[in-house]
């Protein structure tokens, strides 16, 4: 694979491209929503994200995150030697996880612990593949996996769903089938990623390694070692604050709260996946090329535009969420609905910040996001605990929001005044870039 980076796709071109691969992707979901919605009980939903949150916080730490190196790569030994030692890397976690999933599920903190392994395995690969593409500028095909991967999930959800309802009594027992329809619709975005094809071809990668890939690898890891040491703790921290919230919710109020919660930010945060992912992937590489000035200046611009896309999101919830929520999913969902409203500005502000986590990256600014992250995880457990305990499932999703968006506010701020832009993305040993969004 070449790395023609004179003939990229420009930012808004490629944009575009995710853009509609994603609302496409998103429509699936969206629309089936309501019908999967009426075949799972809020305690089936429930006990689908005590997995889901659990098995992500694994999956997002699977590779160490040094795939997100892999668009700064300049030459393709370098890329290879990434992908090799991230894949190799999904396999040592796929193997961990088996053990952990026992551990975890002994503690009451894992239902369906023996499919931990394989949400691991699908996760884990798709996260490594879409680097791999987003390198090759191939958006094309990244648009098309998201509409595998969320379609399908939503597919496979129903008809799961569908065949339960007409055969057995659903109930919380029924949520394997939730748990599996995502796996496997990733199983199926990864044959999308597969090119192109590294050199030698994927066997050859996969087999046991080489010298030369060994001392390749090796040197790639003490290249990118942040991404290591300070995005992957960043990331799993991020993914591990949701695992909290829904063991508090289950502790405090039971099954059905964590299913009401799981619903609604699962559709409260769609715009943010939607459109946070299409530009993050289309501003990553075009920040790393980028002079100073012309970096804060895109930076900004992105702000601004994702800021009035969520002011007008965060009005409607607050006006209308109860009614939508019991319109769309039905009555027994009105609660969602209430929770939608309380999240509602902490909503806006997560869709303005969505795509920005690839800034601090390509700036070379990870340490210090990751400090504010530390700050606004704890922030978020601590303000959710405090305000269950004061009002319940919608006291604690007020509070939520009311501490969280001062705290995004500074992180905007700090970004559209960021002093230390770098000319260029670092090609030789030294800092490297990774971060996630606070």
């Amino acid at each position: 694979m070449t790395n023609a980076r004179g003939g990229a796709p420009s930012l808004v071109g490629a944009t575009l491209t995710l853009l509609m691969g994603g609302a496409l992707a998103q429509l699936l979901p969206l629309l089936l929503g309501p019908f999967i919605a009426r075949l799972f009980t809020p305690a089936a939903m429930g006990v689908f994200t005590q997995f889901a949150t659990v098995a992500a916080t694994v999956a997002v730490a699977a590779s160490l995150r040094y795939e997100q190196a892999l668009p700064l790569a300049r030459a393709d030994d370098e890329a290879h030697a990434l992908l090799a030692l991230s894949l190799r890397l999904v396999a040592v976690a796929v193997l961990v996880s088996a053990p952990l999933a026992w551990l975890l599920h002994v503690a009451g903190w894992l239902p369906w612990p023996a499919l931990l392994p394989l949400a691991v395995a699908s996760a884990g690969t798709l996260q490594v593949l879409m680097l791999w593409a987003n390198r090759a500028h191939r958006f094309r095909a990244l648009a098309a996996s998201r509409v595998v991967q969320y379609g399908g999930m939503a597919l496979l959800q129903l008809a799961l769903g569908w065949a339960l309802w007409r055969s057995v009594a659903s109930g919380a027992q029924a949520a394997w089938a939730l748990i599996l329809a995502p796996m496997a619709a990733q199983v199926l975005a990864c044959l999308w990623l597969m090119r192109p094809v590294p050199a030698g071809g994927w066997a050859k990668l996969l087999r046991p390694a080489s010298a030369d890939l060994r001392d390749r690898m090796r040197a790639q890891a003490r290249r990118h070692k942040d991404f290591a040491l300070i995005n992957t703790p960043h990331a799993f921290l991020g993914t591990l604050q949701d695992a909290l919230a829904v063991a508090l919710l289950v502790a405090w109020s039971g099954d059905a709260a964590a299913g009401f919660w799981g619903l609604a930010l699962r559709y409260l945060k769609a715009p943010a996946t939607l459109v946070g992912s299409a530009v993050s992937q289309a501003l990553y590489p075009r920040l790393a090329g980028a002079t100073p000035q012309e970096a804060r200046r895109v930076v900004r611009q992105v702000m601004a535009l994702l800021g009035g896309v969520a002011l007008v999101l965060t009005l409607v919830l607050l006006v209308a969420g109860p009614w939508l929520f019991e319109r769309i999913f039905g009555a027994p969902w009105r609660q969602a609905g209430e929770l939608a409203r309380a999240l509602a500005p902490y909503i806006g502000a997560h869709f303005v910040a969505a795509p920005l986590a690839v800034v601090t990256m390509a700036w070379g600014a990870q340490a210090w996001a990751f400090r504010l992250a530390l700050v606004g995880q704890v922030a978020f457990v601590v303000a959710l605990a405090l305000g269950l305990r004061a009002g319940g499932l919608l006291g604690g999703a007020w509070a939520v929001s009311a501490v969280m968006v001062p705290y995004f506010g500074w992180y905007f701020w700090r970004l559209a005044r960021w002093p230390d832009v770098p000319a260029s993305p670092p090609a030789a040993p030294g800092p490297a870039m990774g971060s996630g969004t606070p």
